[in-house]
């Protein structure tokens, strides 16, 4: 006798079967919906990613990413067969996720609309572990509870796909299943306000109002990000640093770099920028290299303008497999700069991000004005990024140098307007699903030299780029 689990499986595989072999009635709203879907996670994956989609239906989603490798898994025999024909250039395979086993890893695991349908979530979410690695991104989204109701009327009346009983789950529920199997969620947020293919008000609707407070908690479909929990990088040997130091009149500080930027991991790499400093340090650079014999050390000469392209020069010559940026003002404390590694190797983060507003800091550390700045940046970029970070603008970053390299390739997507670098190294990671983790560091006053930042000027671009961000990332 059949028992409960492979009835309600028969159940489930008779009806996509069925959805498939009709497809053509599938209702207008539902192919917006669908459209919408699509459209959603276009900006969350990139082309050229490897991905599996779990309950792939005909394939249509995984198609629409381009991916480098494209493997889709459905138990409905319908589904498989239709997708195969409309495309070949990807691979699918007729299995239940509850089963399915693979040793491949994946760049983007993807679940749409599927944990609605499972029998056991946690049992398929502990199957992702296998095909996982440190890098691995799991997209989940579901229908709201808030929307059981409506939904429900719409297959009354025959507006939508007839669907068997579903699993409604909350954001929490998919969390704790999340973090029973080991994965750690990254962020979440809901989407599609408006299913109905209303001129106008539709677009309005899903691309900016469910977004905005209180209307994001009436999206009918909940999104979710989630990492492999504490999994690091499989690597031989402990990794090389590279410190990436942009230097603009800053001679008198450059002889402390040499004497306090500790070594880590297996060696530490001293990337000096130089930008066009109108005191001698080029020279003091040059001569701190020739009396310290021992520390692996390059002396650029900026060729563009500004602390961002520095920045991108430094990261662009450099050696290391880890990636820090440490202003040479010496603001932050060199000696602080292996907690960042430290947070970075251990997996606890993939973008670890110094904070200088937890502590209290010093007299003339920071003008008031830079100050309310700083704290009004934060709350924009935290609703933004849908991950809480607490300043945007502390010159001291680390992360990987294989993500920086994700990083440039896609640095068009959000323009050439960021002065300082800071924005668009926090966006881009945000936009590759990265986890950001803040770091406080106690904040020092500048002993030599005066800020190169121009208050007013600088912060007019800056909100440009919160512009442009808004547009690229969260109303999309």
């Amino acid at each position: 006798m059949p028992d409960a689990r492979s009835i309600y499986t028969d159940k489930r595989q008779a009806n996509w079967d069925a959805v498939c072999r009709n497809f053509h009635q599938d209702p207008g709203w539902s192919r917006l919906y669908h459209q919408r879907l699509t459209e959603i996670y276009k900006s969350l994956v990139l082309p050229g990613r490897r991905v599996i989609e779990f309950g792939c239906a005909q394939g249509d989603l995984l198609a629409a990413l381009k991916p480098s490798t494209g493997f889709g898994v459905d138990f409905s025999e319908e589904m498989i067969r239709t997708a195969k024909q409309k495309h070949p250039e990807l691979e699918f395979v007729l299995s239940d996720a509850h089963a399915f086993e693979s040793n491949e890893a994946f760049d983007v695991i993807i679940l749409s609309d599927l944990v609605n349908d499972l029998w056991d979530v946690q049992t398929v979410f502990e199957r992702l572990r296998a095909i996982s690695d440190y890098h691995t991104r799991v997209i989940v989204n579901c229908y709201s509870r808030l929307w059981e109701l409506p939904l429900g009327a719409t297959k009354l009346l025959g507006l939508a796909k007839p669907t068997l009983n579903q699993n409604w789950l909350t954001v929490q529920d998919i969390h704790s299943f999340l973090l029973l199997a080991d994965f750690e969620p990254i962020r979440h947020w809901s989407e599609i306000l408006c299913p109905l293919d209303i001129p106008v008000l539709e677009r309005f609707c899903n691309l900016f109002l469910v977004k905005l407070w209180p209307f994001t908690h009436l999206g009918l479909t909940n999104f979710m990000v989630a990492r492999p929990f504490n999994r690091t990088r499989k690597v031989e040997k402990e990794p090389l640093v590279s410190v990436i130091v942009p230097a603009r009149n800053e001679a008198g500080n450059i002889p402390e770099i040499f004497k306090r930027v500790p070594e880590m991991g297996s060696g530490t790499e001293l990337v000096f920028v130089e930008g066009h400093s109108s005191d001698e340090t080029q020279r003091v650079i040059e001569e701190e290299i020739r009396l310290n014999p021992q520390r692996q050390s390059v002396s650029l000469r900026q060729t563009g303008e500004g602390k961002g392209d520095a920045v991108r020069m430094g990261f662009q010559q450099a050696r290391g497999d880890v990636m820090m940026i440490l202003d040479a003002d010496l603001t932050v404390p060199p000696e602080d700069l292996p907690r960042f590694y430290e947070a970075l190797v251990s997996g606890k983060g993939d973008f670890i991000n110094g904070v200088r507003l937890v502590y209290p800091m010093e007299d003339r550390a920071m003008r008031f004005i830079n100050l309310i700045g700083n704290k009004g940046f934060s709350v924009v970029f935290s609703w933004l990024l849908g991950q809480p970070i607490k300043d945007t603008l502390c010159g001291t970053k680390v992360l990987w140098k294989d993500d920086y390299r994700f990083i440039a390739e896609n640095r068009s997507y959000f323009g050439n307007h960021d002065p300082f670098g800071d924005f668009d190294l926090i966006l881009s990671a945000a936009r590759l699903n990265l986890k950001i983790v803040d770091l406080p560091i106690r904040y020092r006053e500048r002993l030599y030299g005066t800020t190169n930042i121009r208050r007013w000027k600088h912060g007019m671009l800056l909100l440009r780029m919160v512009s442009v961000a808004a547009l690229k990332l969260k109303f999309i």
